[in-house]
């Protein structure tokens, strides 16, 4: 019974690490490629330094590209699946190693509930969920390797740290906080252990520095003065939403931005707490300055390169400062030993904590289900229109639906589809796509085929009355509408009011092509290049004359 007892943190633990796999990976299940990945999958085809060197936005991503360039090369682009397992497996680790950093601090059942609260925080939902995030995550999984290593406070020690944290590092620019804790590190040992391990955070801080001479500086940044000023004012914003997070409590939409209405009068509560708890026993541990450096050096840092869209509380963002607080927390109660009540109490508030947190992550799931059911069907639109669309076209949101797909353009889009296959719907499985898929399908298609008209007096062209159909006039509910053949297709109205044209193809209760008005009396030609799908065009003419559709 007492090994049961002694074991059960750790078996909890393993639960736990097993629940989140399941949850992470039945949540993303449906998931395509999305947003920022397509960076990865279009403009770095190649394999020279280029491609794995060059920023993204303004960050290092080398690790990140080569896990992805390594995914999509084993197992091609016909699925994300790979990258998903990649990212449920770093996540899973920075949790476990979390455990194992509050357990050497406060024990095992305090360390059990920060892992738990770490791998559920649904309100960080873009990093749990969106296998991008991997550099985020990687960052802050290697970074508290790093830090767990230095605690060795030997030389094999230190010369795994500097690994780790060079690992950090390429993972992405999260891994520069790191490199603070690292040097406060150095500072506290140096009159005991000397100058020779400055190589701990020396090494990675130069291997940055040559990355950012040679690509970094290329990247547009953001530093201004008001920008500094500012930082303070981030920085309290940082940490309250970090809590906010952690204690449930966050109601950012998953859209939108949002406020830590909750964190900030949280963040002074725990705050008054630490400085009744230094006056009762005063003295912060080493261990303190080392995770208070990485917190705070992330949110200036953060505040520093601040445009509208990377606010403190932004899902993205609040993930690593959740873990930075858990790792604070657990350095200021280092020592402190709870009683069972203590552990009760704190064991239900996690609970209330989780709760809110899987819904957040849940809705954060549907949302990237949309997104990915519109990437299938509008790159399926690519596909089936290849045979014309110029390589220069591109999914703008407007044409697509979505925002997520503004990167992709035809060219290289068909060059890695060409060479890894493609994540798209069959023609066959657009048709039976949800309503909004095919509805924007129908939009990309008639962009990038294109479909084209052009409208001129009847006088101008008659039709040919042997391969011509006269259909009656029709509004409200009583509107015709014809089947379409791909080519070219004369429409020609009677004289009377202007008639309103409206295609559809995959879609069946709306037209969603807007072909705008015509007048009465006038010949419009419609042109319908020919593509790959067998499925016919239809055309809806609202107008109370008739008209005739020459094929």
């Amino acid at each position: 019974m007492a090994w049961q007892r002694r074991n059960a943190p750790v078996a909890l633990l393993g639960a736990a690490l097993l629940a989140a796999a399941v949850l992470l990976l039945a949540l993303g299940s449906s998931y395509t490629f999305f947003q920022d990945t397509w960076a990865f999958l279009l403009d770095r085809q190649g394999n020279s330094a280029r491609d794995f060197l060059i920023p993204h936005n303004e960050h290092i991503v080398v690790i990140p590209v080569a896990i992805e360039k390594a995914l999509v090369g084993i197992f091609g682009m016909t699925t994300a699946a790979p990258e998903r397992v990649a990212m449920a497996a770093v996540l899973l680790t920075a949790g476990a190693l979390m455990f194992v950093y509050v357990r050497r601090r406060v024990g095992p059942w305090v360390a059990l509930m920060a892992a738990l609260l770490l791998l559920f925080l649904g309100s960080t939902w873009p990093v749990l969920l969106w296998p991008f995030e991997i550099g985020f995550a990687g960052s802050v999984m290697a970074g508290i390797a790093m830090l767990l290593l230095l605690e060795r406070d030997d030389r094999r020690g230190d010369a795994w740290a500097c690994l780790l944290l060079t690992i950090s590092i390429g993972f992405g620019s999260v891994g520069l906080s790191f490199i603070a804790a690292a040097f406060v590190d150095f500072l506290q040992k140096r009159e005991r252990r000397g100058w020779r391990r400055a190589y701990v955070f020396a090494v990675p801080a130069l291997l940055y520095l040559a990355w950012y001479a040679g690509w970094g500086h290329t990247a547009e940044h953001h530093l201004t003065l008001h920008n500094i000023l500012m930082s303070p004012q981030y920085l309290l914003d940082g940490f309250a939403s970090s809590i906010d997070s952690l204690a449930g409590l966050s109601n950012i939409p998953v859209t939108a931005p949002g406020q830590p209405e909750w964190g900030r009068p949280l963040l002074v509560a725990l705050v008054a707490l630490v400085i009744y708890g230094q006056y009762r026993r005063p003295g912060f541990s080493p261990a303190f300055w080392r995770s208070s450096a990485v917190a705070v050096s992330y949110w200036l840092l953060a505040a520093f390169n601040y445009i509208p869209g990377r606010e403190a509380a932004s899902t993205r963002y609040v993930y690593a400062g959740a873990a930075f607080v858990l790792l604070m927390g657990a350095d200021l109660l280092r020592g402190v030993r709870f009683g069972r009540r203590a552990l009760w109490i704190g064991a239900g508030l996690t609970l209330l904590a989780l709760g809110p947190n899987l819904a957040q992550m849940k809705d954060g799931a549907n949302w990237l289900k949309e997104q990915s059911v519109l990437t299938r069907a509008d790159t399926a639109a690519l596909e089936i229109s290849r045979r014309t669309v110029p390589p220069a076209f591109t999914l703008s949101p407007d044409i697509a639906g979505t925002g997520s797909l503004a990167i992709v353009d035809a060219g290289q889009y068909f060059e890695a589809v060409d060479a890894h296959g493609s994540p798209a719907y069959s023609p066959q499985e657009l048709a039976g796509a949800l309503p909004v898929a095919r509805h924007w399908a129908d939009i990309v298609l008639a962009r990038a085929l294109p479909i084209t008209t052009s409208t001129h007096p009847a006088a101008a062209l008659a039709g040919d009355s042997s391969r011509c159909v006269t259909v009656p006039g029709g509004t409200g509910a009583d509107i015709p509408e014809e089947q379409l053949e791909p080519g070219l297709t004369k429409i020609w109205l009677a004289p009377g009011p202007e008639a309103h044209l409206a295609l559809r193809r995959f879609t069946t209760a709306e037209f969603p092509v807007d072909l705008g008005s015509v007048p009465g009396g006038s010949v419009t030609l419609l042109r319908i290049p020919r593509d790959t799908a067998s499925q016919p065009w239809f055309l809806r003419l609202e107008a109370p004359q008739r008209a005739r559709f020459c094929g």
